[in-house]
């Protein structure tokens, strides 16, 4: 090994060891425990080893909940904030004198606190016996029925978390497409337009090529996000989730650990390891796509 070897080994030396320590560790870790059976933090003894764990956290009503909210959460979301925000990015590059002002204006949502924002819906959607909430008061108005949102029938509620997390993760996307559209060389659309190129062949031949790189990376983290969402539903429905049918994979793990009832790392464990394979087969399959559809 020469010395610019040795030099570049030292410098990725503190990054390395952040891994290895922070994230490396802590995955085997979380992968022993979960064949550890009746594991226990304190003591640090468990029962026996085997597959227990995972028999048990895939036959249970909780998760099979879970993981069926954060499927339809996944499904729903990461295509449609991806292409809102492709179609709103698209429509700030075509008004290049206030592009500036709007990109902040789109911002905001992504700096502002979830619960915060968490608050705002549910004073849109909340239905009370003194109140019926602006979006119920809307309804109204077309003569329509009012619906119990967030305390309703299980569409109304997971209707309320998509449009919650859509309107959460959409302006990093706005951000991240409008820059990605800026990028791209305005000699290519001169040439497109002098061959007569219609705009949609112009932004079907041109643009989506061109900004393909920043799609992929837009919807291979949105996967990872939605999977790990949590938050966006504590926000809405409170930290009984179970009891209102909207908990998340992530929700699951973190109940099996610190709420009421919990304290079961080996059930924790197991459905986290199930969660990591999980979002990285989607992930694996991503790439697999992106080699015939992303142009760098």
């Amino acid at each position: 090994m020469d010395n610019q070897n040795k030099k570049a080994w030292l410098y990725l030396l503190p990054a390395l060891i952040f891994l290895a320590v922070f994230m490396v560790y802590p995955l085997v870790d979380v992968f022993i425990y979960s064949f550890e059976e009746s594991y226990n933090f304190a003591s640090q003894t468990y029962n026996g080893v085997g597959i227990y764990n995972y028999s048990y956290v895939l036959h249970d009503a909780y998760f099979l909940q879970a993981l069926k909210n954060t499927f339809i959460l996944v499904a729903i979301t990461v295509p449609l904030s991806t292409i809102i925000a492709l179609l709103i990015s698209l429509g700030l590059s075509s008004i290049k004198a206030v592009r500036n002002l709007f990109q902040t204006i789109y911002f905001l949502p992504y700096v502002t606190n979830t619960l915060a924002v968490g608050l705002v819906f549910m004073i849109l959607f909340q239905k009370a016996p003194q109140h019926e909430g602006l979006v119920n008061t809307v309804i109204n108005w077309f003569g329509g029925q009012s619906i119990d949102f967030l305390g309703g029938p299980y569409w109304a509620k997971m209707f309320v978390l998509c449009l919650y997390t859509i309107w959460v993760v959409m302006p990093f996307k706005i951000l991240i497409l409008t820059s990605a559209l800026a990028s791209v060389k305005q000699d290519y659309y001169n040439a497109a337009k002098l061959d007569g190129a219609s705009n949609f062949r112009i932004f079907k031949k041109i643009t989506l090529p061109m900004i393909s790189p920043m799609l992929f990376y837009l919807i291979i983290t949105g996967f990872i996000g939605a999977f790990k969402a949590y938050s966006d539903a504590v926000a809405l429905f409170g930290l009984d989730l179970n009891s209102a049918e909207m908990n998340t994979i992530v929700g699951y793990v973190y109940d099996m650990l610190y709420s009421d009832g919990g304290g079961y790392p080996s059930y924790a464990s197991a459905a986290a390891i199930i969660l990591f394979v999980i979002v990285l087969t989607i992930t694996c399959i991503n790439l697999i796509i992106s080699k015939k559809h992303v142009h760098y």
